[in-house]
């Protein structure tokens, strides 16, 4: 990017990140932050590519894995909880909600295909899943609802 006069040279960057990036940032590679990216780049391309201008809240149970969901999103998103612009909502239904002015953007991801194996494969077949999970379409991992004047009241 380019520095213009009177703009920062570091704001409004986008990146696509590898899973390699995901698995560094998150600690591993697991299906709730592919998942979680593959929702917030979509929200980022379809609702706002201003991370200061979107609020995001993550449905999901509050702990491990599906709480992994938010990672996926801050780093596709851009809205972090330094910027306070996500959170997660105790839920037993995963969904994701952003918003940006008047419009929402209603994502609900399809269910995962979680492997019944268990021991020492286990983990080596999650992370298997999870990169098979980052080469897949958006309308295979979820649906997307575009909501232009939505009212909030």
């Amino acid at each position: 990017m380019d520095h213009q006069e009177g703009k920062c040279r570091y704001t409004g960057m986008d990146k696509e990140y590898t899973i390699e990036d995901l698995a560094a940032f998150h600690g591993h590679l697991g299906p709730y932050i592919v998942l979680g990216y593959m929702i917030g780049r979509y929200a980022r391309k379809n609702l706002c590519s201003d991370p200061f201008q979107m609020k995001a809240e993550v449905f999901c149970q509050d702990k491990p894995p599906q709480s992994c969901l938010a990672d996926g999103v801050q780093i596709g998103s851009g809205c972090t909880l330094g910027k306070r612009n996500i959170r997660i909502v105790p839920s037993n239904e995963i969904r994701c909600h952003f918003a940006a002015g008047e419009r929402e953007l209603v994502i609900i991801p399809r269910p995962i295909a979680f492997t019944s194996e268990s021991g020492k494969e286990h983990d080596l077949l999650i992370e298997q899943l999870a990169e098979k999970m980052y080469r897949m379409a958006d309308t295979d991992l979820f649906t997307a609802d575009l909501r232009p004047d939505w009212d909030h009241g």
